[in-house]
């Protein structure tokens, strides 16, 4: 028995966490994230600092942003290994409930322990307490129930343990892993109990594969067996389940295309002969193409978003599905014939099957072709210019602000271009971080790689501000390689806090920061859908109080420059080339201020995504729109 304080219990516990994979052990806990303050630093703060073993305590800046960091990293590990977040009671904790909710979208494990209220409620109204008239129960803590896979509140120093216990069950659950809030009553933190010596022994949390059952496989073989056209969808699963060269045979062995979610893009190498690339509203052209003539389609590790099936209008109405997924509730979508298993188990059981019968599919030449015209696709925008026969490749826009951005920045930079380059000029091993706007789009279609787990995309819950963060996650996570940040300006502005927390760990990142003075993305969609230039590009307001005057000119470079990163501002190609090729040479965090052309991202290539356009409008362009909306609904699936 071991008498200490519940905070000095947790710092114990959390040491001795370690998980195994395929017969691999590996430490589960690396660290601990916290901005101290009221109600953590003098109860877990204190345990920390007395004793905190082979934890690394790494201090944030804002704790959305160091959650991002801490949900990047365990991605990066593929769910192997997690960093903490520890944060003060009332608005520090509320500031992580986006990224509890970003986390647990991708199913991807986020350990939190934000301070709460006094349990014993003597103080009360304490320093940030939220009170609930309803309910003196009720903190902010409570908001984490919403968008976290388990929630607790240690009221009693003894609850640690189940709590705990309950906490690495479901982190490390394949299915059903995501956020856990563990609420930290600051006045149990300091109470005493004499806890048993069994809750401090290395535990050991096996991540199994769980294993397909006979009779799953065989309906899930009688569908693909019909199958002339069949796709392969390749999930998070996939990666997570570290099944890439898996897929990569099956597909080879029965002639079968496949392509790539967000989520699972990486886990297979893009130069495959099979690897179409992106699908749905992100997919480029060859992905998409196929996916509408194909007759079944094989989910393997994703939970079918509206961005990977066009909102359920990409494939022909008689398409029939299989899924493969740890998770039962992700494998019974689309009313598929599904295997609940281990992604890598799933398709060795299918492929083992599908071979006892001799099966091939029917594809000849279509598989290259469809490749091919995604090359020439892709060369076409590396060198998409600004010149006198400039066309943007988004329609829809003010005619205003290409060339009032022009003017103003004396850029000829578009982004697709920029995009090539980056991706051309960087190290092959690269890992590329992205999350929000135009940018996601542009590189789930033209960023390829051949280095397994180098692209660290968050396009569960696109939440913006993941960007920078999740790049330090990643360079926490594989010091050895060059990490990427792709950024809009829209995202910088909105949270960019752990740029510094790289510099103070002396950890590098790279920043391309792709300023086209707005939400570049969302006035897309807003004008593309009749709606009127309305509050989505930055810009000062005019006579009328409108924020309709001139665009407003930001220097990122000098922004970043302040905080001891190197950095750069390019307007064309040859100064983006050579800020790359000096950027590769910097120790220290490095920011590009890329001054990149507004509509001149890619487009949707046959992908429609579904909005809630009115029904009802003065405006001729929003009916057109409705009608537009309208049209595609009818083709979609209804379930």
């Amino acid at each position: 028995m071991a008498l200490m304080s519940m905070a000095q219990a947790l710092v114990k516990f959390l040491d001795n966490q370690y998980v195994s994979f395929d017969g691999k052990e590996t430490k589960f806990v690396d660290g601990i994230f916290t901005i101290f303050g009221h109600g953590i630093v003098v109860g877990l703060g204190q345990a920390l600092d007395q004793e905190r073993g082979a934890l690394t305590v790494y201090q944030g800046k804002n704790e959305q942003g160091m959650a991002h960091v801490a949900t990047a990293y365990a991605k990066q590990n593929n769910r192997r290994k997690i960093i903490a977040c520890s944060s003060s009671i009332g608005p520090g904790a509320a500031n992580m409930v986006t990224a509890a909710a970003t986390a647990t979208v991708s199913h991807v494990p986020l350990l939190l322990f934000p301070a709460d209220a006094f349990a014993s409620r003597q103080p009360d109204p304490v320093l940030q307490q939220f009170e609930q008239v309803n309910s003196l129960a009720t903190t902010t803590n409570d908001a984490f129930k919403a968008v976290t896979r388990y929630w607790d509140r240690v009221q009693r120093p003894e609850q640690l343990m189940s709590a705990m216990l309950n906490a690495m069950r479901v982190l490390t659950d394949t299915a059903e892993t995501g956020a856990v809030a563990i609420c930290l009553p600051q006045d149990v933190e300091g109470e005493a109990y004499d806890y048993p010596d069994t809750f401090f022994a290395k535990r050991v949390h096996k991540i199994t594969r769980p294993l397909p059952v006979k009779e799953e496989v065989t309906d899930a073989v009688a569908v693909i067996a019909a199958a002339k056209k069949p796709l392969v969808i390749c999930g998070g699963g996939v990666r997570y389940s570290e099944a890439g060269e898996t897929l990569e045979q099956f597909c080879a062995d029965f002639n079968i295309p496949f392509a790539e979610t967000q989520s699972g893009k990486s886990a297979c190498l893009a130069s495959n002969a099979y690897n179409l690339g992106g699908l749905g509203v992100t997919g480029n052209s060859a992905g998409n193409a196929v996916a509408k003539d194909a007759d079944v389609i094989i989910g393997i590790g994703t939970r079918f978003s509206d961005f990977t099936t066009a909102s359920k209008s990409l494939f022909r109405a008689d398409a029939r599905f299989v899924t493969i997924n740890t998770s039962r509730f992700d494998a019974y979508k689309l009313d598929a014939t599904k295997i609940v298993a281990d992604a890598k188990e799933g398709i060795l059981a299918l492929s083992a099957a599908l071979n006892a019968i001799g099966y091939k599919t029917a594809y000849t030449a279509e598989i290259a072709d469809a490749k091919k015209g995604w090359d020439d696709e892709m060369a076409r925008l590396a060198a998409y210019r600004y010149d006198d026969n400039f066309k943007p490749l988004i329609a829809a826009g003010d005619p205003r602000t290409i060339p009032e951005f022009a003017k103003m920045y004396g850029t000829e930079l578009t982004q697709v271009s920029a995009v090539a380059l980056i991706r051309e000029t960087i190290d092959a091993d690269a890992i590329c971080v992205g999350s929000a706007g135009s940018l996601p789009g542009d590189l789930q279609r033209m960023w390829t790689t051949d280095t397994r787990y180098a692209y660290n995309m968050e396009y569960g819950y696109s939440c913006m501000g993941y960007e920078i963060a999740g790049a330090l996650g990643s360079k926490l996570a594989a010091p050895g390689q060059e990490v990427y940040a792709m950024c809009g300006d829209g995202s910088f502005l909105m949270l960019h806090s752990e740029l510094v927390t790289s510099v103070q760990e002396g950890k590098k990142i790279n920043v391309m920061l792709f300023d086209n003075s707005g939400f570049g993305c969302i006035n897309n969609l807003e004008m593309s859908n009749g709606v009127g230039n309305l509050a989505t590009e930055f810009r000062r307001r005019d006579e009328n109080g409108d924020l309709q005057g001139a665009l407003l000119p930001v220097d990122y470079a000098a922004v970043a420059a302040g905080y001891g990163v190197k950095t750069y501002t390019a307007h064309n190609l040859d100064e983006l080339k050579a800020a790359l090729e000096d950027s590769k040479k910097q120790t220290v965090s490095t920011l590009i201020d890329i001054k990149v052309l507004p509509k001149t991202m890619t487009d949707g290539y046959g992908a429609w995504w579904h909005v809630g356009v009115p029904a009802v409008s003065t405006s001729e362009s929003v009916r057109a729109a409705y009608e537009n909306k309208e049209n595609h609904r009818k083709i979609a699936r209804k379930y």
